[in-house]
This record gives C-alpha cells, structure tokens and sequence, in this order.
C-alpha cells in the first residue's frame, strides 16, 4: 500500500511540475505582449490630460472629463478601472485609458457643430434648402443616426464622421482588447502556477508520509511484541467448551 501511495505521490510531483513550468512560459509570454503593447504606446505618445490635483481634464476642465466618463461608463456601459488612470502615468497603456482615448473622441464629435455648403438650391421631401452656408449641431448622432439622402445631414455626416475618426476608434479598440486579454493570460498563468504548487505540494505530501525507514520505536516494538489472534477458534478451547457442557447436563 505505501508503494502504491509513494508511486502516486511522484506522479503528482511531476504534474505539479508541468503544470508549474506551464504557468512559468505563460507567465513570460504575457509579459511580452505588455511590453509590445508599451512600446506601441509610447511609439504613439496618446497622453491623458489631468490638472494639479490629479482630475481627469479635458480641454482644459473637469467637466469636459467627467462628460466624456458618463458616456463611457453609462452609455457604453464600460467597467472602468480606476487604478489604469494613474497621473503620474498618463500615457494610454491600459484597457481603461483607451476606452476613456476612445469615448473622448466620439465625445467631440457627436457634440461638434458642422459647416455645410450648398452650392445650388436643393429640394428634399418637399422642403427646399437654398443655396448657402448652414451650421448642423451633430447632436449627438452616431454614423447610423444620420439622413444620409438629406443634403445637409448627409454632407455633415461625412465631415463629422470622417475616416480619421473611425480609424482611430478602430485602434482605441485594439488596443482595449489587447490590454483585457493580456489581463485574461495573466490571470491564466496564475491559475496553471497555483495547480501546480497544488500539485506538488500534495505529491510530496504522499511521498512524506510513505517515506521507509530503518528505525524502530518504542511504540511500534509493544505493538510487534503482542501475541496475533488467531483467525479461528483453538481446538482445546472447543474440547473445553464440550466438556463443561456435558457436566452440566449430567448435573
């Protein structure tokens, strides 16, 4: 039985390891990626604007930020992580400082005011807009929210949603994700190290507790100096029994 346990112990041991050396390449792969998403960043130089006392700014107020953060946590529902706006490291590098990059963007352009030019008189559903120059409030509409058949609406839909923009949300995103799934390696390293202390800790446990050795106890030389019981009744003790019963019957 101690053999069989021993053998099971150094099973566990070399799962734990495997499982261990796992996380370690898991481990070192992450790292990588956080240290290409870094310099992607830093190759880019996208910096968030904070004031003295460490508030999020945007254009110079703090208004402007924390409009920008009721969409993105609100509208967009976006879990932000307080901990990834660091004012001491206001370069976007993590999944929440390019959401915030992403929603600052769409922020300026759905609440930007458009100058559209008609060169000749148009007729639109029985409206006619003359020739002119018209200011169009975005007001807050997404690529999808405009007329694109209307001559002043679809003309500002382009200027306001220009190939720049969607460009750079395009990128924002990447880079959002990117961050969340190196997050998810971590994570997943941790998890395939922690199976593996388990592992070992539990094999080596086994191997412990099965481990010969050559000398004896006190304890273990009582245990050997008591005489076994034997597995059947003794034949004298049955001639006894046979006998005493038989006085008994002729008394």
């Amino acid at each position: 039985m101690k053999r069989r346990l021993r053998v099971l112990g150094v099973a566990l041991l070399l799962i734990g390891v495997g499982f261990f050396a796992a996380g370690a390449v898991a481990y070192a792969k992450v790292q990588d990626g956080y240290d290409s998403l870094q310099a992607f960043s830093e190759a880019q130089n996208v910096t968030l604007s904070y004031n003295e006392d460490g508030q999020l700014i945007d254009r110079g107020t703090t208004e402007g930020a924390e409009a920008i953060m009721t969409l993105l946590t609100e509208d967009w529902n976006y879990p932000v992580v307080g901990s990834d706006l660091d004012p001491d490291n206001p370069l976007v590098n993590t999944g929440s400082e390019y959401m915030y990059q992403m929603a600052t963007v769409a922020y300026h352009v759905m609440h930007g005011t458009q100058e559209i030019v008609l060169d000749d008189t148009v007729e639109y559903n029985g409206e006619v807009f003359p020739a002119g120059t018209y200011d169009f409030d975005v007001d807050g509409r997404y690529w999808t929210d405009f007329d694109r058949q209307h001559p002043i609406e679809g003309a500002a839909r382009a200027q306001a949603w220009t190939g720049t923009v969607h460009g750079l949300v395009g990128e924002l995103g990447v880079g959002t994700v990117t961050h969340s799934t190196l997050q998810m390696g971590l994570g997943m390293s941790a998890l395939f190290a922690a199976l593996g202390l388990t592992f070992l800790f539990t094999g080596s446990g086994l191997v412990w507790a099965t481990r010969s050795t050559d000398k004896v106890t006190p304890e273990a030389e009582a245990v050997d100096s008591v005489q076994p019981i034997p597995d059947t009744v003794p034949e004298e003790f049955l001639e006894d029994t046979v006998e005493e019963a038989k006085v008994d019957v002729t008394v």
